[in-house]
């Protein structure tokens, strides 16, 4: 996959929205999913993934754990899929990785580490409705019955019961991207959504580069990424507004004065 490197802030924008004109529709709604890194040296490997070598092996005595010890309320109803949304969002190890639909909260991302400025970061794409074309059948009718791009934990779970069950659906990887409940203020606010992929082994980042033309990468040069941050923070796409409260505030303020040295 080669990069696309942009040198400005309108070039940028043009990379990010490119190809979401629908014709269909006479309106543009990309369907696309955007996940910023600070570096371009990121991969796209999952939390659990991180954890070494048998991933598989460990995923569930990690979940159980966390289904026996997490308070239910916590949970909206008893499904894997709200409990692995549940379990992602307070940072637990699992086989999920964060996305938004928005590409400006991707940019945030990006820009948000000031200790990193000196590295090149990085916007990813991927088109969903391309990479559903890969899933199973089971998987494919339950889009085709809602007239929907993307799954719910409840859409999830008329296929699959179970994470072994979802599995099995194919003898070819897949991967699925699933909106989470609305848990809370800062789910909503960074219009997140969760890519899954049907071997907790493999980091996505090897199946995207086995599916020509389903993703993208633009590099945003470290030269750029003041600007580029600034004007983030002049529209408010910030810690203040993505993560809603005390924490979200302090975060915001201590980098928006650090100053450029």
């Amino acid at each position: 996959m080669p990069d696309i490197v942009v040198q400005s802030w309108n070039e940028l924008n043009d990379c990010l929205f490119e190809g979401s004109w629908r014709g269909e529709l006479g309106r543009f709604r990309a369907s696309y999913a955007y996940r910023g890194t600070s570096s371009v040296k990121d991969d796209l490997r999952t939390t659990l993934n991180r954890l070494g070598h048998g991933a598989r092996g460990l995923e569930g005595h990690i979940l159980r754990n966390f289904r026996k010890y997490a308070p239910r309320e916590e949970v909206p109803g008893d499904s894997v899929w709200n409990w692995l949304a549940v379990a992602q969002h307070h940072g637990l190890p699992t086989r999920l990785l964060d996305w938004t639909y928005s590409p400006y909260v991707a940019l945030h991302f990006a820009t948000q580490s000031v200790e990193r400025f000196g590295e090149d970061a990085a916007v990813w794409v991927v088109d969903f409705s391309r990479t559903n074309a890969f899933l199973p059948e089971a998987l494919k009718g339950v889009l085709d019955e809602e007239g929907a791009q993307v799954f719910t934990a409840e859409m999830l779970e008329r296929a699959a019961a179970s994470l072994g069950e979802f599995d099995a659906l194919s003898r070819e990887r897949f991967a699925v991207f699933f909106e989470p409940p609305s848990l809370d203020e800062r789910i909503v606010n960074q219009f997140a959504l969760f890519s899954l992929l049907s071997d907790p082994d493999v980091g996505l980042e090897r199946w995207l580069d086995g599916h020509e033309g389903v993703h993208r990468r633009i590099v945003i040069p470290a030269a750029l990424k003041w600007e580029v941050r600034d004007k983030l923070d002049q529209a408010n796409v910030t810690e203040r507004v993505l993560y809603p409260g005390l924490d979200g505030l302090c975060r915001w303020l201590a980098r928006y004065y650090t100053p450029r040295a």
